[in-house]
């Protein structure tokens, strides 16, 4: 292995969306222990330099596997469709709309049972939403249009971090 390698290679899978979660964890405890600083601590300065370079990367492409959006911004990279989230926020209108609506509801909330349903809203299109991601990436192979699945995806997660912080704000 080296430094360069891919996040997949480095963990010996194919690059695809859909993973094995209990496998990903299994290699990046087996990863971490063969490269872990401290099997390296009567080594000489550069194993030792080596193995922290090693740590760093291993749990920075764990990281990056792990979680399903970041994982298909991966994929969406490794394939030359970068999301660039912060130059492109073009959506489609029915999606914004959507957005509009979430925001007025959330601003109008009263009550905790009328944001739990609303966080109950929002987990069910992030599902959808993944199970796409799975879909266009694995299937279609459809990079740009994954990108742009990406970034909706990332709307919807602000917003419900938005809707949880309101949570913990009204159950104080």
């Amino acid at each position: 292995m080296n430094l360069q390698s891919t996040d997949f290679e480095i963990f010996g899978l194919n690059p695809r969306f859909e993973l094995d979660r209990a496998a990903l964890d299994a290699r990046w405890k087996d990863l971490q222990r063969e490269a872990h600083p401290d099997r390296f601590a009567t080594a000489g300065a550069q194993s030792q330099r080596q193995a922290m370079q090693w740590s760093v990367r291993i749990n920075e492409a764990y990281q990056r596997l792990k979680d399903p959006l970041k994982r298909a911004a991966y994929l969406c990279e490794l394939h030359g469709a970068p999301i660039q989230a912060e130059n492109n926020t073009a959506m489609p209108a029915a999606f914004l709309m959507q957005q509009m609506q979430w925001r007025e509801d959330l601003d109008e909330a009263s009550s905790l049972a009328d944001l739990e349903r609303m966080a109950d809203e929002v987990a069910g299109a992030r599902r959808e939403m993944q199970q796409a991601l799975l879909t266009t990436a694995d299937q279609q192979q459809d990079w740009p249009a994954l990108a742009r699945q990406v970034r909706a995806l990332m709307f919807v997660e602000r917003f419900a971090s938005d809707v949880e912080n309101r949570i913990d704000l009204l159950g104080q």
